[in-house]
């Protein structure tokens, strides 16, 4: 027997039939169950196969459909969808096409509307493009036609189940256990803290390991475009999350808009998921005003990068502000930039800890405390090092002699 075509013939014929479309999971269910029985009706499949094609017929009435079955793969940590028929995924930082396809460009396009209707956003012609969230925290964007020439383009970056910790960090060679003892240090003496890096570098997770070092009495603001760090054992936790504006070209609220409202909310931290547009002087302006302990991330190649970034940023929330004026917010505002990076053998780490020190000469100064460097195990295919201490001093230590540290590194 083909399967695929009873399948099909299923699909079709509750689709046809509208009143499956009134009855609850549970009921739907137990009908898919009893018409795959008639149509087996003297023909022999295993349970197994059972099993999975209800779970097949399932998830296309109720669920996601192919994206089920995908994201139930713990090893694939990015899926992109390129069309109804071209889908992609990374696995162990490697991209490889399989042979799931979506039956066509409508099923795609109603699973497309069941993802973004569950955050309450709204994707259509008008709209074309979204960030949203799968229901397990996953990071989704959609680009529908026709801003998207391949059809509708999806790209979901999954979600760990387990929330990320330094000593997973640590045991992933992400960092040493002598620079995450440093780092708790920089956290609990409420450093201002940027995480610069590429696509793909891991600044999220980083983020989301670096803020277990909070601690747990304070209360924090996160602030996301789509909801995904994983805070445990905060009670005094307020998550905020950006909104795209509707149909209609109104209700939009910005990160920029986040982060002022969290000013008034009397937050210890605050913590903003990515920093990509006017927000960063904002962001600056509670460094500078008491609101210490912060912690963002960034795109950028380098920490130099991030520093010019940021500056470009600030730029687009206060174009007549005077250059030499925001590099005197960004000296002032962030306290240490942690740079990191995807290698070529798909790992990533920490490459860089450098200290935001002053301003000399117009120039904003930078103080790299760690570096990564690779030893003579490394080749081509596999990266060998770690973060080495190097023999600049600790300049502005102020913020831990405050706490009763008198010596760090």
């Amino acid at each position: 027997m083909d399967l695929e075509i009873l399948v099909n013939e299923m699909k079709a014929f509750v689709t046809n039939h509208r009143q499956f479309a009134q009855l609850s999971d549970e009921q739907l269910l137990t009908e898919l169950e009893n018409i795959l029985s008639e149509k087996l009706a003297g023909k022999y499949i295993s349970i197994q196969h059972k099993v999975d094609i209800l779970e097949q017929l399932f998830s296309y009435f109720r669920g996601f459909g192919v994206l089920d079955r995908i994201m139930k793969d713990e090893q694939i940590t990015e899926l992109m969808i390129n069309g109804h028929e071209d889908i992609f995924i990374e696995k162990d930082g490697r991209i490889e096409k399989i042979q799931s396809q979506f039956d066509s460009e409508v099923s795609l396009v109603n699973t497309i509307q069941k993802v973004v209707g569950l955050a309450g956003r709204e994707v259509n012609h008008a709209q074309p493009i979204v960030d949203t969230r799968l229901p397990d925290g996953s990071r989704v964007n959609v680009v529908l036609p026709p801003v998207s020439l391949s059809g509708p383009v999806v790209t979901i970056r999954k979600f760990s189940k387990q929330p990320m910790t330094m000593e997973r960090l640590i045991e992933l060679g992400s960092l040493t256990e002598k620079v995450a003892d440093i780092l708790r240090l920089l956290v609990e003496a409420k450093y201002n803290i940027f995480i610069s890096g590429g696509t793909g570098s891991g600044k999220t997770t980083f983020l989301n390991a670096l803020s277990g070092y909070i601690p747990k009495d304070e209360r924090i603001i996160t602030i996301e475009d789509s909801a995904e760090l994983q805070l445990v054992g905060i009670q005094n936790l307020v998550r905020l999350e950006t909104r795209n504006a509707n149909s209609s070209g109104v209700g939009e609220v910005t990160t920029r808009d986040l982060i002022r409202a969290s000013l008034r909310m009397r937050p210890e931290r605050i913590i903003v998921g990515e920093v990509r547009g006017g927000e960063a002087l904002d962001m600056l302006q509670a460094m500078n005003t008491g609101h210490d302990g912060a912690i963002a991330t960034g795109h950028a190649n380098s920490s130099q990068d991030m520093l010019k970034r940021i500056e470009t940023m600030v730029l687009q929330g206060a174009v007549a502000m005077p250059l030499a004026a925001i590099r005197e917010q960004v000296a002032s505002g962030i306290d240490i930039i942690i740079h990191l990076a995807r290698l070529r053998d798909k790992t990533r780490r920490a490459m860089e800890i450098t200290e935001v020190v002053s301003i000399k000469n117009g120039v904003t100064q930078l103080n790299p405390l760690f570096v990564f460097q690779e030893t003579s195990d490394s080749d081509v295919t596999n990266v060998v090092g770690c973060l080495v201490r190097t023999n600049n001093a600790f300049i502005n230590d102020f913020k831990l002699k405050r706490i009763g540290i008198k010596e760090v590194v």
